[in-house]
């Protein structure tokens, strides 16, 4: 069976967080995002160090379809890199587990 994901990405605003959102969802690379505001990063960027408030999107998804969504985000994403990192589920609610990885096979 295939295995659920859940990847992490930060966006600079709620309006960029949500078009992501509504775009990964709709087009089935992704079976929820939440999105948390209220993030602030600091982080290292071309030398220097850099603050930026954030939102945080918790994108789950499954192993199969993570390829499209990481093309997907780096086309959309308006950040020059934008940040993506992906955790194998290592347990959790079956049932869940698997509505994630039906909700995000490609209707035929």
């Amino acid at each position: 069976m295939d295995t659920a994901l859940l990847c992490f990405s930060t966006c600079p605003d709620a309006a960029s967080a949500e078009r992501l959102a509504e775009t990964l969802v709709g087009e089935r690379l992704a079976a929820c995002v939440n999105l948390l505001p209220g993030l602030r990063s600091v982080y290292r960027w071309q030398g220097a160090v850099e603050r930026a408030d954030e939102v945080l999107l918790l994108i789950k998804t499954s192993r199969d379809r993570y390829p499209a969504l990481e093309a997907r985000l780096r086309a959309l994403h308006p950040y020059e890199l934008p940040a993506l990192v992906a955790v194998e589920s290592a347990a959790g609610l079956p049932a869940y587990l698997q509505w994630v990885v039906a909700s995000t096979r490609p209707v035929e």
